[in-house]
């Protein structure tokens, strides 16, 4: 069972038929998401919305048909951003107040260089098993007898043949300049100049079978992967790679949070996991609600607030178990945002929307 993010891919197609009246019968009408921008809609602050992140003071939420909005006053209003791909949109991040990233279905980046409200596209499924492919062809120069290059040969090419149908699930940016996209299959690529040349990483993951990796996220001394089955890694500097961290855990990840002596570690049927030491030991925190978490942020008092795909809220404070905090309406969660002023915007498959913190 994978997260929402996981999943809402793999309906893309379905439900943008839907919208444009296409039919099976039909398909010679039928326009590639990637290059069919996507339709400005008064009701895209309430159509599912997957990942929300700041930009300087501005609020920027990505979701399904390649929406992006952007707002300029904590939440309570709510402009589209112009988007040239009608994709689904699974994550976002702004390492600065200008330059963002995006990504989605169809393995497509897209990158904002005026804080959200418009977008490029930089890469897509189209493009990446070829590049793929091409990388470790090279390395299969150099080092002909070498196993592990034929075999991301033949991935690439794998890539190459299936076409744009792999999604990404996340992507981190360090600054403006460098950064890593994540997806399904081990999918990871990494730039140094800010998007304009990527190169893949697969070979720089202990990851032999290929699992799913649903998250990217540093505390600020230490930069980790999240996954199906289990999957946690974290950057080795001297290794040169994402080496594999001691888990109990075997469900899937859906997330990552943390800063400098803390990692919380969140996922399937409400399982948490907290490390205080880089990841070599964790504490689980136990939950009232068995319900996967799908997001998290951290709050004022550098407690972090995780949300389930349900929308319940839950707060953590150490090891203790997560308490859970009461609303009056809640609704599923898939990203979260909490702004200098206490006001925590929310966003799921129910659109945005804003709570005062307590």
């Amino acid at each position: 069972m994978g997260s929402f993010k996981t999943l809402a891919p793999l309906i893309c197609c379905a439900l943008l038929m839907q919208s444009t009246g296409v039919t099976a019968g039909q398909a010679t009408e039928y326009v590639d998401v990637l290059d069919l921008p996507a339709k400005p809609s008064a009701l895209a602050q309430r159509s599912p919305l997957l990942d929300l992140a700041r930009a300087g003071s501005r609020l920027v939420a990505v979701g399904q048909r390649g929406h992006i909005l952007y707002s300029d006053d904590e939440g309570q209003h709510w402009q589209q951003a112009k988007v040239p791909v009608s994709s689904d949109l699974t994550a976002v991040a702004f390492p600065t107040a200008e330059q963002g990233w995006a990504v989605g279905g169809d393995g497509v980046v897209l990158h904002s260089q005026d804080g959200g409200a418009s977008w490029q596209k930089q890469l897509d499924g189209r493009q990446i098993g070829e590049l793929v492919r091409t990388f470790y062809a090279a390395k299969v120069e150099i080092e002909p007898d070498n196993e592990q290059w034929a075999a991301l040969v033949e991935e690439g090419q794998r890539l190459v043949e299936e076409g744009a149908d792999k999604p990404l699930l996340d992507v981190w940016f360090q600054d403006d300049k460098v950064g890593y996209v994540v997806g399904v299959f081990n999918l990871i690529l990494r730039t140094e100049d800010g998007g304009q040349h990527w190169t893949p990483m697969q070979d720089r993951t202990d990851n032999p079978d290929g699992l799913h990796l649903n998250a990217i996220n540093s505390t600020g001394e230490g930069l980790y992967l999240a996954g199906e089955q289990g999957l946690l890694r974290k950057w080795d500097e001297a290794a040169q790679r994402f080496v594999a961290l001691p888990t109990s855990y075997e469900g899937s990840y859906f997330g990552l949070i943390g800063q400098p002596g803390e990692l919380l570690v969140y996922g399937l049927r409400g399982h948490v996991y907290r490390s205080t030491d880089g990841g070599e030991n964790w504490t689980r925190l136990l939950s009232q609600v068995p319900i996967s978490i799908s997001a998290a942020v951290q709050d004022a008092e550098g407690h972090f607030r995780l949300f389930t795909q349900a929308g319940h809220m839950l707060r953590q404070r150490g090891n203790d178990p997560l308490q859970l905090v009461a609303e009056a309406e809640p609704s599923p969660v898939a990203g979260a945002v909490l702004t200098p002023d206490g006001v925590l915007a929310l966003v799921g498959s129910r659109g945005v929307r804003t709570l005062t913190v307590k």
